[in-house]
């Protein structure tokens, strides 16, 4: 008689286990695997889409990649799922998504896209000059790519105006700096940046200040050759501006006129 209860104690461990594992599955908040045609997932994140639910939509498509790799849905289901990360503002999502593409589908035709949507997630995240530009620099590098790859496309065009743009942001970091050391009276560390101005960005819109800083800022060093040629570029370029009117009037307090020197590093310029 006392051995029954030995005999019964595995009975109630199989029990104890299989009422474990009963928990387990009904505390399990992943949903079951469900294998389905990969047009019918496809179908279902753009209808998603269609309806704004881009969370729901890029799961969707990224069920399409996972249960058929190989499938030519699945393709065209990582594009979509990246465009429905970067409308959730998931920017570095949607990069990787987008670099994966790029370099598994190289030749595909809507790899233009990908190179235009990945560019415009670094374009989206462009801050204000008081910070950091790592990704205006991004965005200009990978906008530069994009017209490069594909002159000639609606990608490409738009791709343009969004250069002009962020050109302009970087112009504005340099003059934010070159004003900086300026007011401090370190009068060499803000040429440096002005002049960055004028060599890289000078179809900007700060070019015409930087011109102006320049004037001021060799004649506070007593460089009055480089002052007189700095004033000399901003009245060609741009004479009636209140930019060239200030530089005038700085130059002629000094007795100077504005005048291109020879070998001034502004004459290789313009």
């Amino acid at each position: 008689m006392m051995l029954r209860p030995a005999l019964h104690r595995p009975l109630r461990a199989a029990a104890a286990l299989a009422a474990l594992l009963l928990v387990a599955a009904c505390g399990s908040s992943e949903e079951p695997y469900v294998e389905r045609p990969p047009e019918d997932l496809y179908n279902t994140g753009y209808a998603y889409m269609q309806q704004g639910e881009f969370n729901k939509a890029a799961k969707a498509f990224d069920e399409v990649d996972r249960q058929h790799p190989y499938s030519p849905w699945a393709t065209q289901a990582q594009i979509m799922a990246a465009f429905a990360d970067y409308e959730q503002d998931k920017y570095d999502d949607a990069i990787i998504a987008l670099d994966r593409f790029i370099e598994l589908h190289p030749g595909n035709k809507s790899a233009a896209y990908a190179y235009y949507l990945k560019a415009v997630c670094y374009y989206e995240q462009i801050v204000d000059v008081g910070r950091d530009q790592k990704n205006t620099q991004l965005a200009l590098d990978a906008l530069t790519e994009v017209i490069n790859r594909f002159p000639n496309t609606d990608y490409a065009r738009d791709a343009a105006l969004k250069l002009d743009l962020t050109r302009d942001h970087l112009a504005g970091k340099e003059m934010e700096i070159g004003r900086f050391y300026q007011d401090r009276k370190q009068y060499l560390a803000a040429i440096n940046r002005f002049r960055r101005v004028i060599e890289l960005y000078q179809t900007t819109s700060q070019t015409p200040e930087a011109l102006l800083r320049l004037t001021e800022c060799y004649l506070a060093l007593g460089i009055k050759d480089e002052a007189q040629s700095a004033g000399a570029v901003l009245g060609y370029n741009y004479p009636g501006s209140d930019w060239y009117q200030d530089s005038y009037n700085l130059l002629t307090s000094e007795n100077l006129k504005p005048a291109m020197s020879e070998g001034s590093w502004l004459g290789k310029i313009f």
